[in-house]
């Protein structure tokens, strides 16, 4: 039962391009996908590659510099919520 909920939520979420209701059309379609004509279909990357990478950079620098700016009380405060939270999580799936 709970598979087929998954299952309906990843479907209920996906992108599916709509399609044209006369076969003819449709055929055409299928035939276009398949051969790679219909590009509009295929999804392309968009971001702008350095952007990507400066968030990146940013993302690497991020949790360093945040450790160094914590006392150490306060990251062993942080580390007991975190284990605490694993562990809850843990104990749910049993």
């Amino acid at each position: 039962m709970l598979d087929r909920i998954r299952t309906i939520n990843y479907i209920k979420y996906m992108k599916i391009p709509e399609r044209p209701k006369d076969t003819n059309q449709l055929a055409k379609s299928i035939v276009d996908l398949t051969i790679g004509e219909n590009e509009e279909t295929i999804p392309r990357n968009k971001k702008n590659p350095h952007a990507v990478e400066l968030g990146r950079l940013g993302g690497l620098k991020g949790g360093n510099a945040r450790a160094k700016a914590l006392s150490k009380a306060k990251r062993v405060k942080i580390a007991r919520k975190a284990a605490k939270a694993r562990w809850k999580k843990k104990d749910r799936g049993k």
